[in-house]
């Protein structure tokens, strides 16, 4: 029985999101009725919904999580950002006949280029890893919507297909405001080694003028050199403050008075062809930005909009060199505050508060409140040309299942019926994990210390 217009469902994400927040709202201001499942503090999640919780769990036990939370849905439309919600969601509106949105956030077959762990047992679990990956994206493609977050994102066929890109909700953020008297840089994301953690410190280090907030979970992979480190270095220590996980409207409160926002990411082929969100963010503050040279934002921050440069670039490297090269322009910028604060008028037009914009999110949110109302002649046609089979989902878990033993992959060519798959996919009665289970292992490395997300 539905009791919301709408379910948004994450077994690996907080509620404190900033893309989940960003969604609810547009549902909201659609006067759709929301629900969030997810994790972290509820008071954490996105206003005017209805939000539960539960403890972050890992491997078998997060995918019995997010079936639970699939079951539990009260919503006319699952949304799903993750693909462990993503394959339970699949199996809920299998059996209910309810719709299915799926998100994707980033192309996971370019994370697995990232992750260590691909390359265990001499690279079978990096094959079999895309072999998830492709029965994933199968799953997305067939949802009645498939929002993705850049063109670039697979699945690059499907249904009906949303590029969602995360452009900033300037009602969650601070107008700007002039800055203190302290130069105080800003970083507001995941923080770790691969996000620039290592490298804004080595910044701050070498710029001692300098205060910096840290708005973010750090991964648990970087925690005990962290600690080490600001141990070592009690100055330092008292110079950055990391604040943890906030609800984007909280986060983004401490971009007042702050001098520019920091975005260090190293050059990785998920990262190299990114825009992240907090370019755009950082602008609409009116924060110019130091950025690693990734092409993308390299550009916007070169002054590609035509409002002339918003910040500096920095060369890509090892972390002390990358550290060094910010530290020059942040003592710089010290010395001669003007020539900083010159950038943030530029900063502000070449931001969403520059002019007229479409906002993304509330095409997504008119696409959804579309799929409430009905199939469309599309839809139905689009039905009979793409199909999730059972032996996708199988395979998927073949590879998930023989990765952990360390075997070849198998592809399991006995074909069953949608049904088979909702079956498979849950666990089975005996308490034996289904595929949902087996994959949800696979794409928990994604975010497992030494590969996380």
């Amino acid at each position: 029985m539905t009791s919301y217009d709408v379910s948004i469902l994450t077994s690996g994400h907080d509620v404190a999101d900033a893309r989940l927040h960003r969604e609810a709202a547009a549902l909201v201001a659609e006067g759709l009725s929301v629900e969030v499942l997810g994790l972290g503090d509820a008071a954490d999640g996105p206003p005017d919904t209805t939000v539960r919780t539960w403890p972050r769990a890992g491997g078998v036990r997060r995918a019995g999580l997010a079936a639970r939370m699939a079951a539990q849905a009260g919503g006319r439309v699952l949304v799903s950002l993750d693909p462990d919600s993503a394959l339970a969601a699949h199996t809920a509106v299998l059996a209910s006949g309810r719709e299915l949105v799926v998100d994707v956030h980033e192309d996971y077959a370019a994370l697995l280029a990232d992750r260590a762990w691909a390359s265990s047992f001499g690279g079978l679990a990096g094959r079999a890893g895309h072999e998830v990956v492709r029965a994933f994206q199968r799953i997305a493609g067939r949802a009645a919507l498939t929002v993705v977050a850049d063109e670039h994102v697979p699945p690059l066929r499907a249904r009906r297909r949303l590029v969602l890109p995360n452009d900033p909700d300037v009602s969650m953020l601070p107008e700007p405001a002039e800055p203190e008297a302290t130069p105080r840089a800003l970083y507001i994301g995941d923080v770790r080694t691969s996000r620039g953690l290592l490298v804004m410190l080595a910044a701050l280090r070498a710029a001692p003028t300098w205060r910096l907030d840290v708005v973010g979970p750090v991964a648990p992979a970087d925690q005990d050199a962290l600690d080490a480190l600001l141990a070592a270095d009690t100055d330092l220590a008292a110079r950055v403050t990391f604040h943890g996980r906030r609800p984007p409207r909280e986060a983004w409160c401490l971009a007042r008075g702050a001098w520019a926002g920091l975005l260090l990411l190293h050059d990785t082929p998920a990262f190299r062809e990114a825009l992240p969100s907090k370019v755009g963010e950082y602008l609409a503050c009116g924060l110019p930005v130091v950025t690693t040279d990734l092409p993308r934002q390299a550009a916007v921050v070169r002054g590609s909009a035509g409002h002339g440069a918003v910040g500096v670039v920095v060369p890509v490297g090892e972390d002390e060199a990358v550290g060094a090269a910010v530290a020059e322009h942040l003592r710089a910028w010290a010395a001669d505050p003007a020539s900083l604060h010159a950038m943030r008028a530029p900063a502000v037009a070449a931001s969403v508060r520059g002019g007229d914009h479409d906002d993304p999110y509330a095409r997504f949110a008119r696409t959804v409140v579309d799929l409430l109302t009905g199939p469309t002649d599309e839809d139905i046609d689009a039905d009979a040309e793409i199909a999730v089979t059972d032996h996708d989902v199988r395979i998927a878990g073949d590879a998930a299942e023989e990765t952990d033993a360390g075997a070849t992959p198998a592809h399991d060519a006995d074909h069953g019926t949608l049904h088979d798959v909702h079956t498979d996919v849950t666990d089975a009665a005996d308490g034996t994990p289904g595929i949902a289970a087996r994959i949800s292992g696979v794409f928990d490395r994604f975010r497992r210390p030494g590969g996380g997300r």
